[in-house]
């Protein structure tokens, strides 16, 4: 009886051990994350600020608007300035919504293209962007392009 009293609470205390320790491997996983994300934002930022003055851009701060900002000095530099209201409308409309959000993605790329090329780098560098792993070759572009002397 003692025995088997002993030996159950040695299996519980070894899961709740096990737990923790898992629990204790994700925050710690989240944390690299978390940090990885601030950082490529950060540099990011940096990176289209430059190449916003480069483009003679009047604002090149709005590069730290997060999510939009980078794309918002792509579009400004690709002289298309009406897609984005086009596309805006159809997040509003249901099921349309989805081939609203494709169309952002394709017209993203296509906008950073012409970006490339207004700073006169290639502009087949903005379709590692949507290539996932190869995404990480995209970083180092957008750094070429914003401190790169030409």
């Amino acid at each position: 009886m003692f025995l088997d009293t002993a030996v159950t609470s040695i299996q519980q205390s070894s899961n709740s051990g096990f737990l923790t320790g898992l629990l204790a491997l994700g925050i710690v996983l989240f944390l690299v994350v978390f940090l990885l994300i601030i950082g490529i934002y950060i540099y990011m930022s940096f990176a289209f600020m430059a190449i916003a003055k480069k483009a003679s851009q009047s604002s090149p701060g709005i590069a730290w608007i997060p999510g939009v900002g980078p794309l918002i000095i792509a579009f400004r530099s690709s002289k298309m300035h009406w897609w984005p209201w086009l596309l805006m409308i159809g997040f509003f409309i249901p099921f349309v919504n989805i081939a609203a959000d494709i169309a952002f993605a394709i017209f993203g790329v296509i906008w950073m293209w012409k970006l490339f090329e207004v700073v006169k780098k290639p502009g087949w560098w903005a379709i590692f962007m949507v290539i996932p792993i190869l995404n990480l070759v995209y970083l180092v572009f957008v750094g070429i392009a914003a401190w790169s002397s030409d």
